[in-house]
């Protein structure tokens, strides 16, 4: 099976394609066991993140302190056999702390002098951007192009990330003083906004129990990177209805206020809706779940799972909506309930 993606209008999933998704759902299966020896709990975190793996997305995980987000994200790259790197994100951190830098080196055989590219801790598979809400501005931008285009420029020479590459990105929502909170435009290079919610009952026992033991659990490799982009290239190829693609289409324009077909609850409740990256979005994130649950073609259904991490962050609340208690997710509980698929609407 070639690797490049098919350049026919509907795509096509080849005899070697379905074994490959026969594949990455036995991989599933083994990576969320192996991540289970490790991390407590957190399903659906995992699932999303893996979501993102998959179609080439990145994460932002929105959760207090001490919920294994860190965790999560190196056990991920271990069992993936991925390069990590954390980079702690602090008031003082500058660009070139991120992406690397020129040095002044003196040969001395020869007594020249030349510059030399240092690469930064951007230059690994995974980067983990721990409270990156804690840095301004200008070191949060330094990351847009490697999240979009998957390389830097450094003094202008242009440097290419090694593939597969993924920005997974952590946040408090509880401590905001001297935080610098993402400009939207940063926030919608995000395929995901995930939140890590507490454990439940059970599931803080086990976490108990295990940290003040003495196990250390040993992780299997499931895939390697290159697996991953090979199947990067198969998500891309798995079909989708146009029903389907219409529902993302509607879910993304039905946030926005100033749209004449806009439901009144989104008129009223929100400022700014999602743009076009969020359908498009909608419909990546969903044909990886499909191929993720060893499924062949994406589904409404598959959208409707997925709408909430997609659009939670692309959906901006006014005042009013604030004032009331009513968040995005409430907001895009709603939608998804009223916006209904062609299919059962019988168009």
């Amino acid at each position: 099976m070639a690797s490049d993606v098919a350049t026919s209008k509907e795509p096509v999933v080849s005899g070697d394609d379905i074994q490959r998704v026969k594949a990455l759902n036995q991989a599933y299966e083994r990576m969320t066991a192996q991540l289970g020896r490790v991390i407590v709990g957190q399903k659906e975190v995992i699932e999303e993140v893996l979501i993102a793996v998959f179609c080439r997305g990145h994460v932002l995980l929105v959760g207090v302190p001490g919920l294994a987000k860190t965790l999560l994200v190196s056990t991920i790259a271990r069992v993936l056999d991925l390069s990590f790197r954390r980079i702690q994100f602090t008031p003082d951190l500058m660009p070139s702390d991120i992406t690397g830098t020129d040095v002044l080196e003196e040969d001395h055989t020869t007594g020249k002098r030349a510059f030399r590219f240092v690469p930064g801790p951007i230059f690994a598979n995974m980067v983990l951007a721990d409270e990156i809400n804690r840095t301004p501005p200008k070191t949060q931008a330094s990351l847009l192009e490697a999240m979009q285009e998957r390389h830097v420029t450094v003094s202008g020479k242009t440097y290419d990330l090694p593939p597969p590459f993924f920005v997974l990105a952590t946040q408090n929502p509880i401590e905001q003083e001297g935080t610098y909170p993402l400009p939207e435009a940063q926030l919608d290079r995000f395929l995901f906004n995930t939140l890590v919610s507490y454990p439940d009952t059970d599931e803080e026992f086990n976490i108990i129990k295990q940290v003040t033991g003495d196990y250390e659990p040993k992780l299997d490799v499931a895939l390697t990177g290159a697996d991953i982009v090979a199947l990067q290239h198969v998500v891309r190829r798995v079909p989708v209805a146009d029903h389907v693609i219409s529902f993302a289409r509607d879910l993304a324009r039905a946030t926005r206020p100033k749209e004449e077909d806009s439901p009144e609850f989104i008129k009223e409740m929100v400022s700014w809706g999602a743009g076009p990256r969020a359908g498009i979005s909608l419909i990546m994130a969903a044909k990886a779940r499909a191929v993720l649950h060893g499924r062949y073609h994406a589904t409404t259904e598959d959208v409707k799972a997925i709408a909430l991490p997609v659009l939670r962050h692309r959906v901006l609340t006014t005042f009013n909506a604030e004032a009331a208690g009513i968040t995005s997710d409430q907001v895009v509980q709603m939608l998804v309930e009223q916006i209904k698929p062609m299919e059962e609407t019988g168009v």
